[in-house]
Parts: C-alpha cells; sequence; structure tokens
C-alpha cells in the first residue's frame, strides 16, 4: 500500500508538486490537475509522479448523480463523465464520487436512497457514466457510504455484480460505513468482511477515524486516526495483502499539523504489524 494526502505546499509546476509530496513522507497523491488541463499539463504531472514513484491515487468528481433535480442531475453526470477521463488521461486508479442523494443535500440520507429502485437507477448512472467516458485504464469508483450505496460490504459486492462493467470499481472508507454502535464496536469484522466480498476491487482508500460519545441518542464523529475506534491494525493488515500500489489518502483533517500526526500514527501501527514500507 501507499500513504498519500492532500499537499498545503504551494507549488507552481509538476516536478515542484512531486517534491511537495516527496518531502511529506507520501508515495501517493491526490491527483493534481483539473479536467481542463492540456494533454502536455497532464503528461507533465503523470512523467513528474512517475519519475519520483508517486503514485495518483485519485480524481473527485463529487457531485449528485442522483439529483431529484433535473439540471443538477445531469450537470453531475456530466462532471463525473469529464472527472473520469481526466483519471485515465493522467493515469490516476480511480475517480471517485458518492452514488447520491435523491434529496436536496448531496450527500445526505434520505427516506428513498436505500431501496430497491434506487440500486437500480444507480446501476444504470454508473453504467452511463463509464460508457460515455470510455476509460482504458482508470476506474469508476463509488465511495461507502452510511446512508446510500454502497452502505455495506454485500451491497458494494451487489453493485459490482449488477453494474458489469470492466472498468466500475470499489473505493474503501470503512468510517462511512459505521453508523451504529454494533458495527462501531464490531469494526474490525467490518473491515475483514469488505476485503472478503469485494477486496479484490478495490482502488483506492481513505484514511481517518471514528469516535462514538455518551451523548444520546447516537453520535458518531470523524477523528484524527489514532484518537478513535477504528481498528487500524486490521484495516491495514488487511490492505497489505492487496495490490502493493493500493493508496490510503488521508483526508478530512484541519491543518497540515494534523495531517502529520496521521501520518505517524499510521506509521507507527504499521509498523507494530511488520509493515516497514507505506
Amino acid at each position: 500500500m501507499r500513504l498519500g494526502g492532500p499537499v498545503f505546499e504551494k507549488y507552481t509546476n509538476p516536478d515542484e508538486w512531486a517534491a511537495a509530496v516527496k518531502r511529506l513522507g507520501y508515495r501517493a497523491a491526490y491527483c493534481p490537475a483539473g479536467d481542463d488541463a492540456t494533454d502536455e499539463v497532464l503528461q507533465a504531472y503523470a512523467s513528474a509522479a512517475a519519475a519520483a514513484d508517486i503514485v495518483i491515487a485519485e480524481v473527485g468528481a463529487w457531485s449528485n448523480p442522483m439529483s431529484p433535480d433535473d439540471k443538477t442531475r445531469k450537470d453531475a453526470i456530466a462532471l463525473c463523465q469529464r472527472r473520469l477521463a481526466l483519471a485515465d488521461r493522467i493515469g490516476a486508479r480511480c475517480c471517485v464520487n458518492i452514488s447520491g442523494s435523491c434529496g436536496a443535500q448531496w450527500d445526505g440520507p434520505h427516506p428513498e436512497n436505500l431501496t430497491v429502485a434506487t440500486f437500480d437507477l444507480i446501476v444504470d448512472v454508473v453504467r452511463e457514466i463509464i460508457d460515455a467516458a470510455q476509460p482504458g485504464r482508470a476506474f469508476y469508483t463509488l465511495e461507502t457510504m452510511p446512508w446510500m450505496y454502497p452502505d455495506s460490504p454485500q451491497s458494494y459486492a451487489d453493485l459490482i455484480k449488477a453494474v458489469d462493467r470492466k472498468q466500475f470499481a470499489a473505493h474503501l472508507d470503512p468510517v462511512n460505513l459505521i453508523c451504529s454502535p454494533q458495527r462501531y464496536f464490531n469494526n474490525a469484522d467490518l473491515v475483514r468482511e469488505c476485503f472478503r466480498l469485494f477486496g479484490a476491487h478495490i482502488k483506492s482508500c481513505h484514511a481517518k477515524d471514528i469516535l462514538l460519545s455518551g451523548k444520546l441518542t447516537v453520535h458518531l464523529d470523524e477523528a484524527r486516526i489514532g484518537t478513535g475506534a477504528l481498528d487500524y491494525r486490521v484495516f491495514l493488515s488487511e490492505l497489505s495483502q492487496l495490490d502493493a500500489d493500493v493508496p490510503l489518502m488521508l483526508e478530512h483533517l484541519p491543518s497540515a499539523g494534523e495531517y502529520d500526526l496521521a501520518a505517524a500514527q499510521v506509521r507507527r501501527v504499521a509498523g507494530e504489524i511488520g509493515l516497514t514500507s507505506l
């Protein structure tokens, strides 16, 4: 696996970007260019990444292809198609989005999100995105979520089978699957189940932690790695059995210093279980 995260240092060209990534001790990075970049610029970043042994992990396509608003939905699908094409052009492992919500909040809960009809619509939308972009090497992926598909290991495995496209794969954020005390306290088994059911399809992962408070009714909050309950010994052990280039990308922290602490914790746990290279 390859640890990565955002780059806060300013850079003006691909070589400066690669140097900034390496100074952080990362071997993976988020995509450094937008979908309006020229082929020349994208090739320069791809070459700089290859020369520095950096894997470009993912291109975000954060939007709502399931929106009840017709324009919002169409714009989101078009964005996903462009971003998947960008991932393919720059050599990123995947383009990642959530499946989307049937409500006004693009990433929020809705009574219709977890229905058979919505599952079927997600399949149609994912196929539409992949078939239009026609990627040759990058994969389109959906991030696991607590209140929309894929919301469990089994639902992800079911989606992969139903979409039935070679360039559809998986993006794992185990914290996003923890939506109850039962999953919180048994998260090691949840993580193992993810890898058992769809691990071979995982192209990139997000890394963070989760903390259950004692306030009623149930309050679960994201936390910096090492301050929550996610079993990183199990998570890293399972990841280490996949393709050696699968990225583990730090996210959702407020400052560069917090990212440094999170990265140090991941490396500490990795060392404890005998993983010497991240």
